[in-house]
């Protein structure tokens, strides 16, 4: 499932990309980086356990281990202190960044409620995309009977686009279902 997009890649948007800004040289094109999913798990400040179940489903929905991030400082008006577990993530690349993409845009994105697409103005101006999901159920590797708390997260596709023109054509020819 993985190779398809890598191929759709570089079979026929490699070549539209290089067509549409005029590109000499095929390495110059935009292409995707790593993908990187954050959970941020605000409930862990009193109960570190609920790290672990977010980090467990993660790595269900990336196909990889997920890290648990820590808070870097103490902030007493949230309860945190320095070192305490506040949410997980995963950095996709490669084989596994473009079948999670491919399941994103197939997949979840279809099933979550009252979709309609994604905004086509989350990008920073460097031609990365931000993109928030608010509940990790719209994956099918998520079973809806053991999930105690609806959590959502981050996803946030790393491109080597100069611009975010650039970006948004990368990623609709991807079929990235954009609004604007």
């Amino acid at each position: 499932m993985s190779a398809r997009l890598k191929e759709h890649y570089e079979k026929v948007l490699r070549p539209n990309l290089m067509k549409e800004f005029g590109y000499e040289n095929k390495f110059a094109v935009p292409r995707l980086d790593k993908i990187v999913i954050n959970m941020g798990v605000g409930e862990a400040v009193q109960d570190t356990k609920k790290v672990d179940a977010a980090a467990k489903e993660l790595a269900a929905i990336a196909g990889q281990r997920a890290v648990i991030t820590r808070a870097k400082k103490s902030i007493a008006t949230y309860k945190v202190r320095e070192n305490m577990p506040l949410g997980c993530k995963v950095t996709l690349r490669k084989e596994r960044m473009y079948e999670f993409l491919d399941r994103l845009v197939n997949i979840a994105l279809p099933r979550v409620r009252d979709f309609r697409g994604v905004s086509g103005k989350s990008f920073d101006g460097r031609g990365n995309y931000a993109l928030g999901l608010k509940e990790q159920l719209v994956f099918p590797e998520i079973n809806y009977d053991q999930v105690t708390d609806v959590r959502g997260m981050d996803i946030i596709i790393v491109t080597t686009a100069r611009t975010d023109k650039e970006a948004k054509a990368l990623l609709k020819g991807f079929d990235m279902p954009f609004v604007n």
